[in-house]
């Protein structure tokens, strides 16, 4: 689908996979970033809650995966 490099963030992970206490959830991320103009590939459902995911392009072009697990 992509011929860059994929950049991903997992909200919720420490960067051993396991589950954070405190974090700020991937739809509030994408709402502020849908307020500064980012443009969305895809978008998490706002309606939701727990696992969800959302891919924005870099300045560069390369995608970003945003994967909320928990």
């Amino acid at each position: 689908m992509f011929d860059k490099n994929m950049l991903t963030f997992n909200p919720g992970w420490t960067q051993e996979a396991e589950a954070l206490d405190s974090f700020t959830d991937l739809r509030d991320l994408q709402r502020q970033l849908k307020a500064q103009g980012t443009q969305f590939l895809s978008e998490a459902d706002e309606d939701t809650t727990g696992p969800a995911s959302f891919i924005v392009l870099d300045p560069d072009g390369n995608p970003v995966l945003v994967d909320q697990h928990v």
